[in-house]
């Protein structure tokens, strides 16, 4: 029997899990397009939930456990004039709430799978879609700026440009007990992700002017604020500082002919909630129980309702999610209207036991419930 023939675009982390996940399906053959000289330097964490976990560890064969830190405990404060309340505390005594790792290292495995499974890499740059023609399904994983998706969506999309950026760094301590936590400060949310016994990164996003004015001493304005939040003035080791824009952006269409964006390009949205990434392995995940489907059934993707199914399957999840982590961060921004209002909403949300429960359900397992 023919292979059907697949390609994917891009050695990002959404590019390679992509191809390593849908190489595991029968009657599959997978090529991924890279450009020439890239390097793994994608020196930042991310955070995903224990169900995306499972999932990823069921693909990826040779995904050690040491790569991935567990969080059993997740805290939520929200400052105000007089002080940090402690509003959400999300517990699990029995399993883990997610999973935090470092990019460059699971992107150094999934390279090694990807030879190990024979996906042929092809070192070029797309400059147009003449290329799809000869797949049968052709998914593109470039990040969220390409002109080349143009070509499919007509710029059709959810936007908003927050005119905030946000930094990211390594920070090495001797804290004990570190939580993953994530601050509302009067500057912007920070998160805190330990990713090792002495390790966590940090995700701070502030105002594009805030960042503007203090470039130059943003280091030391981040050790200021971590030392403060964390009330312990012992001497931390800052590394690996980054920053970039932060935007929201919903395609409203996914695919065209044979076409299908994948990962940033389909759906950037603020990283308040950590479920950037989630969202994009929820995607995988259906596409390749719609491809596994209709190879299954001996139907070319090609001639088939794969995407059409996928579309239908996944963007309600999307644009909800998409839209409710926006709503996240415009609720807890500062407003000297609105902040005596939040105060007394926040301190009322600590004993919500139902608000608890599903707030877990929904950052583990999204809307796919």
């Amino acid at each position: 029997m023919t292979k059907q023939r697949i390609c994917i675009v891009g050695d990002g982390l959404s590019g390679l899990m992509t191809a390593v996940v849908l190489a595991k399906v029968p009657g599959i053959e997978v090529n991924l397009i890279a450009k020439k000289g890239t390097k793994n330097t994608d020196k930042r964490t991310t955070a995903i939930s224990d169900a995306n976990y499972k999932f990823v560890n069921q693909n990826i064969t040779n995904l050690g456990q040491k790569l991935f830190w567990p969080s059993q405990k997740i805290e939520l404060f929200y400052e105000t004039a007089k002080e940090k309340i402690n509003f959400l505390n999300l517990n699990e005594a029995n399993s883990n709430l997610m999973y935090v790792f470092e990019n460059d290292k699971v992107k150094n495995v999934l390279l090694k799978e990807i030879s190990k499974n024979k996906i042929k890499l092809i070192r070029k740059e797309l400059k147009n879609l003449d290329e799809s023609k000869n797949y049968d399904l052709f998914i593109l994983c470039i990040g969220g700026q390409s002109k080349i998706y143009d070509n499919i969506t007509n710029a059709r999309s959810i936007k908003k440009d927050y005119k905030e950026i946000a930094i990211t760094g390594y920070i090495r301590h001797n804290y004990k007990n570190l939580n993953t936590s994530q601050f509302f400060l009067k500057e912007g949310p920070l998160a805190i992700l330990p990713f090792s016994k002495n390790h966590f990164s940090f995700v701070w996003s502030v105002k594009k002017y805030f960042f503007e004015n203090n470039s130059k001493k943003i280091i030391n304005l981040v050790r200021k604020k971590i030392v403060e939040i964390l009330k312990n003035k012992q001497d931390i080791t800052i590394t690996n500082v980054q920053s970039y824009p932060i935007s929201l952006r919903l395609r409203k269409k996914y695919y065209k002919d044979n076409v299908l964006i994948l990962g940033e390009g389909l759906h950037s949205i603020h990283p308040v909630a950590g479920q950037g990434f989630n969202l994009v392995l929820r995607d995988i995940k259906k596409l390749k129980e719609i491809i596994k489907y209709y190879v299954g059934l001996g139907i070319s993707i090609k001639n088939s309702y794969a995407l059409n199914d996928f579309y239908n399957s996944r963007k309600p999840e999307n644009t909800i999610m998409g839209l409710g982590v926006d709503a996240t961060h415009s609720f807890f921004k500062q407003n000297k209207y609105l902040d005596p209002f939040k105060e007394i909403i926040v301190k009322n949300i600590k004993n919500n036991e139902t608000l608890k429960k599903f707030s877990k359900i929904i950052s583990n397992r999204g809307l796919s419930l």
